[in-house]
């Protein structure tokens, strides 16, 4: 099963090569990870996906809780949550196909970021599955380069439901 992982640290080096080490310990595989500091610049937020066995990552989790710099450590999978992840894609042109590129980056609300005689480098964001879709759609054309952000993930607020 996927996983996604939240988890709040104190902003020290070292945190993340804990964290990464307690996975590489245990033989799996991180598929994303992505540290920012949050609101307080004294605290970062990991979100970190992984699959496994549902005991293990409970089992890592609870590791995660024990350890020093951790303040909270959340596995998002079953909760109702928002997951987005931004891709920047190079891909080749032709005078030919540049009209039909630019209409699948319109349907998907991505954007062209950057352009050459040869390119356009294109900005999506969405969850995984949107780009992902996107990134097979641009196969045929030519991909040059990808670069992915990873996914970030935070908790819905419950709805306020009118009177």
């Amino acid at each position: 099963m996927r996983h996604t992982i939240s988890i709040f640290v104190d902003n020290e080096s070292g945190v993340l090569s804990r964290i990464a080490g307690l996975f590489s310990a245990r033989g799996f595989n991180i598929e994303s990870l992505n540290v920012a500091p949050t609101e307080d610049p004294e605290t970062s937020r990991i979100t970190l996906v992984t699959t496994g066995d549902d005991f293990i990552i409970q089992q890592i989790i609870k590791r995660f809780n024990n350890m020093v710099n951790v303040i909270r450590v959340t596995d998002l999978s079953d909760a109702n949550r928002v997951e987005r992840e931004m891709a920047l894609i190079k891909i080749k042109t032709t005078e030919k196909n540049r009209a039909e590129i630019l209409r699948i980056v319109d349907i998907f609300r991505a954007k062209v970021v950057d352009t050459s005689i040869k390119s356009y480098t294109i900005e999506i964001t969405g969850d995984i599955e949107k780009v992902g879709g996107f990134i097979e759609l641009l196969k045929p054309f030519g991909i040059k380069e990808i670069a992915r952000t990873g996914t970030v993930a935070m908790t819905r607020e419950n709805k306020i439901k009118a009177k």
